[in-house]
């Protein structure tokens, strides 16, 4: 579909009140649109977001972007496009715009939502020793890693504690592959003074089944880095719907 405008004004709202006061005439929405919109805006904070399905949450973020028309019919063609919630901010920018309907105000407000989420589980993986804090490490990489279109791959470097140190993409590569150099994994633990590492890349394809490559590039790192006296404790890769992990499968 191309990027057409017809159905949608996704010029979005002023940032503040006085943002152009006298410059344009204000266009109220229709009275049935308001009303419905202040429905999804009372139920959501009456009785949070766990009851509402995964298009209405998506219209309150587009209620800004687009604030004159109707956005049920845009948030449902993103998540039948993308998939679910996730898969719609996350996808990338041109994928987006190349959506009917979609203009930089959405793109904009989807990306902020991208963003905050990225935010809060980083923050929240922070506050604690990552291994008794796994959960919060598995969804922070759900997050960032699992509706990526290629293969990214990450290192997180502990201290002694297994404090987070360091959350750092290593590389990028393409739908089915990423460079990963294990010299350079344990260069940079030495530099940062860690003494463990979890790596974690992502699989496009969906299916988190590791590859002989996977294997192979994860038994180098773990001897360069047992040299060194630093730990390998896991390598997870991320799918669609679930991960695999090296350690509770058997790989390390």
């Amino acid at each position: 579909m191309g990027n057409s405008h017809a159905f949608f004004d996704s010029a979005g709202l002023p940032l503040f009140d006085s943002d152009d006061v006298g410059t344009r005439p204000v266009e109220k929405a229709p009275s049935y649109l308001r009303d419905h919109r202040k429905r999804l805006r009372d139920r959501f904070v009456g009785g949070g977001a766990d009851a509402m399905p995964d298009y209405e949450i998506l219209e309150l973020v587009l209620f800004r972007a687009i604030p004159r028309q109707d956005v049920k019919p845009l948030a449902r063609a993103l998540l039948e496009h993308f998939g679910d919630f996730n898969g719609v901010i996350s996808a990338p920018v041109d994928r987006l715009q190349a959506m009917t309907g979609v203009g930089e105000a959405v793109v904009c407000e989807l990306k902020i939502v991208e963003a905050a989420a990225h935010r809060l589980s980083q923050t929240r993986m922070r506050q604690k020793p990552v291994l008794s804090s796994w959960n919060a490490l598995l969804e922070y990489c759900r997050t960032t890693m699992a509706h990526q279109p290629t293969e990214q791959f990450r290192v997180f470097f502990l201290d002694r504690k297994n404090t987070l140190i360091a959350d750092e993409e290593q590389a990028r590569g393409t739908v089915d592959h990423v460079p990963v150099y294990p010299r350079e994994i344990v260069k940079r633990a030495l530099l940062l003074n860690a003494s463990a590492l979890i790596m974690v890349h992502n699989h496009p394809s969906g299916d988190p089944t590791p590859s002989e490559a996977d294997i192979d590039m994860t038994a180098q790192v773990m001897a360069a880095a047992r040299a060194l006296g630093i730990v390998l404790h896991d390598h997870v890769i991320i799918g669609k719907s679930h991960e695999v992990s090296f350690r509770s499968d058997g790989y390390l």
